[in-house]
């Protein structure tokens, strides 16, 4: 039987995880994996605390905790620099893309990678720049790809949907709807595709863009949605529960991801499963998964993207071979079995840390 001992799982994003945001680390699946094993998991948000010795405080009070994890180097990982009990991070992508190139943040990375039992990076990308920029042990950062399990909502309606996102009813069932999924953020750049959409849809109105997420950022948020407002053939969708976002997703004509950095964008892998066409910016993270006219289309300007767009609609070969190839990529390397073994191993390794036979 396994011991019973309590895991801090220190989670970064600030919405309820029951709510859809691209690329958000699978908390309630990593937490799922450790609870599986017959072990205490809780759940926590980064943002609720001010200040490390919160988290130690916390971490030391009764029952006490036996281990942490971290999801995000930086913004949860620098909380956990002055507890008393071994802790692993996970990368979560802006963290080894975007933060380490600010002096504070990468020393800050580095203190918390040199106190952690073990990293995990989502893609063997993400560790090679791990290494690269930060000063590390390669030896305890391993590579585990984000398992991917999609389940599609049986009340979910297409027709309400659309027009609980601002779009009229004329035509609806021949309209090809791109999907942006992601949340409101500057990192995932939902403003990038505006312009060139418009005016595609000014051109051809069949042609919609609809963007779904939370609002991450308030201050980002309200810019997002007044450009939106006053843009032709761009609509915005609140956030919606993973099996609503999932039935979105199928309904869609393809996924879009416009990203400035991914770790490894769950929404792409999500769409994979589901049999959704797929267009991601050529960014490290998307390519990593991404293979060009293989498992998806990648642009590198919005005027590129265009051309992808009008491909995918012109030519149903490519189509659904990227649909069929897309979803064999999921099965082979994104098993959720694999990553459940994967972190109950790593878990067992803070316990013997922390004193515990296993």
């Amino acid at each position: 039987m396994p011991r019973k001992y309590r895991i801090k799982l220190e989670a970064i994003v600030q919405n309820l995880p029951k709510y859809a945001s691209a690329n958000q680390p699978p908390k309630g699946e990593i937490r799922s994996h450790i609870e599986s094993a017959g072990h205490t998991c809780e759940l926590r948000d980064a943002a609720a605390f001010q200040s490390s010795a919160e988290v130690a405080n916390l971490i030391s009070g009764h029952p006490p905790f036996e281990g942490a994890l971290a999801i995000h180097l930086f913004r949860a990982g620098s909380l956990l620099l002055d507890i008393q009990v071994p802790f692993g991070v996970i990368f979560g992508g802006t963290d080894i893309n975007e933060d380490v190139k600010v002096e504070q943040k990468r020393v800050v990375m580095e203190r918390v990678l040199l106190k952690a039992r073990f990293a995990v990076a989502f893609t063997d990308k993400l560790k090679e720049e791990a290494k690269l920029f930060l000063l590390s042990q390669s030896c305890k950062i391993y590579v585990q790809p984000q398992g991917i399990q999609t389940e599609v909502s049986e009340k979910f309606c297409w027709t309400e949907f659309l027009r609980s996102s601002g779009l009229g009813v004329e035509l609806m069932d021949e309209l090809r709807v791109f999907l942006l999924v992601c949340g409101l953020r500057r990192v995932k750049d939902p403003l990038y595709l505006v312009d060139v959409f418009s005016e595609w849809h000014r051109e051809n109105p069949l042609n919609v863009l609809v963007v779904i997420g939370p609002r991450i950022d308030p201050v980002f948020s309200v810019e997002v949605e007044a450009v939106v407002k006053k843009t032709a053939g761009v609509f915005l969708a609140g956030a919606r529960s993973q099996r609503e976002l999932h039935a979105a997703m199928k309904r869609c004509f393809a996924v879009v991801n416009s990203s400035v950095s991914e770790g490894m964008s769950a929404a792409i892998l999500e769409a994979m499963d589901l049999g959704v066409p797929v267009l991601a910016r050529d960014i490290p993270g998307n390519a990593a998964v991404v293979r060009h006219e293989s498992t998806g289309l990648l642009y590198s300007s919005p005027q590129e993207f265009l051309h992808q767009s009008q491909r995918l609609l012109s030519d149903r070969e490519l189509s659904e071979r990227l649909v069929r190839n897309g979803k064999l990529y999921v099965e082979e390397h994104h098993s959720l079995g694999q990553e459940r073994e994967t972190y109950q191993r790593l878990v067992d390794t803070l316990l013997l840390a922390y004193g515990h036979s296993v």
